[in-house]
Parts: C-alpha cells; structure tokens; sequence
C-alpha cells in the first residue's frame, strides 16, 4: 500500500462530534485546550514537556495538516457538533504499512472529561482503520497508571496483549510501564 495514492476522508462524523484533520489557523483553539488542561496532559503526555505557545501550536495543526495529506501521519481534531467547540484531539499513527497496523493517540480538554467523548472517537478511528486502511492491527499505549486512558481502550473492546515494564521515561524522568491495548481485524 502506498498512503500517498489513498483518497483519505479528512472528515469522520459521529453521533456528538465532527472529526477533521487540521486546518491552518486551527492553533489557536488547540492551544487554549492545551493551557486548560496542560497539568494533566504534562503528566501522560510526553509531547507536553512545556506549554506551547500559540505559535507553536499553530505550527504544529499547519505541520500536522501536511503530513495528513501527504499520508504520513493521521492527526484529528475532535469538534462538539452541537457548540462548535474544540474537544481535544486524536490520531491515527501508521505504525507498520505492510501489515497494516496503527496506533490510536487521544486527550480532551480538562472541561470535557468524562463524557465519553474519547471512546466515541476511538470507536470512529477504529472503523476508519479497517475499513479505510484494511488494518489488520490498531493499538492503544498508555501509561500504566493512566486508568481512565486503559478504561477508554477497554471500553473500545481492545484486549489488553501486555505491560512493557520500564519502557519509557515520564516527564518527570522516572521510568514508566506502558500498557498495550489491541484490536485485530480476525476478532
């Protein structure tokens, strides 16, 4: 498969969201989502090493949006449809092209936690990566003491394959198990 020559929808609609891939000028919004909800992100994330500035941001959703078009990499944006606002962010990261197998990332805002929002996007991505990619494998890695990221992938009905003991560095600097979260496509 060459991502390149795939026709990829930049739009997934679920019941409550609208799921786009960036669009230049989208900085601003992602970077008031970051600085609401910076403390936790700073604990999970290791992206979220410092507070980005609005610049930064901006170059991130114009960056993201061209490694989105070349098939590089899959960022999304996670839109309330009803408000309009921005929620958080996803993605689906190609992790091994002849296999096809990706990686399911998330987060929401501080002030949307806890609505379901994330599982309703992994579900989304998770359809899109077997129906539009033929995935035969998608994952879900999170910190093992993150429950409600490990409560998102069961919800989602990934299987839970191991704990990669010591397998990254928090932010912190302590060393960290990671959880690996599965779906394949035989399941």
């Amino acid at each position: 498969m060459i991502p390149t020559l795939l026709d990829i929808p930049r739009h997934i609609e679920t019941a409550r969201m609208s799921i786009r891939c960036p669009r230049p000028g989208d900085g601003r919004v992602v970077n008031e989502a970051i600085r609401e909800t910076f403390e936790s992100l700073h604990v999970w994330m290791p992206w979220a090493k410092t507070l980005p500035t609005a610049a930064d941001s901006e170059n991130f959703a114009r960056e993201a949006a061209a490694r989105y078009r070349k098939g590089e990499d899959f960022g999304l944006m996670l839109w309330d449809k009803q408000s309009g606002e921005f929620i958080g962010a996803s993605g689906l990261h190609p992790r091994d092209w002849s296999v096809p197998s990706f990686e399911i990332g998330y987060w929401v805002r501080t002030s949307r936690e806890g609505q379901g929002y994330v599982t309703e996007a992994v579900h989304a991505l998770t359809t899109f990566a077997f129906t539009q990619f033929g995935a035969q494998r998608v994952m879900i890695r999170c910190d093992a003491r993150n429950h409600r990221s490990a409560a998102v992938a069961e919800r989602a009905g990934y299987t839970l394959e191991g704990v990669l003991r010591n397998e990254a560095r928090a932010n912190d600097g302590s060393l960290r198990d990671t959880l690996l979260y599965a779906r394949v496509a035989d399941a």
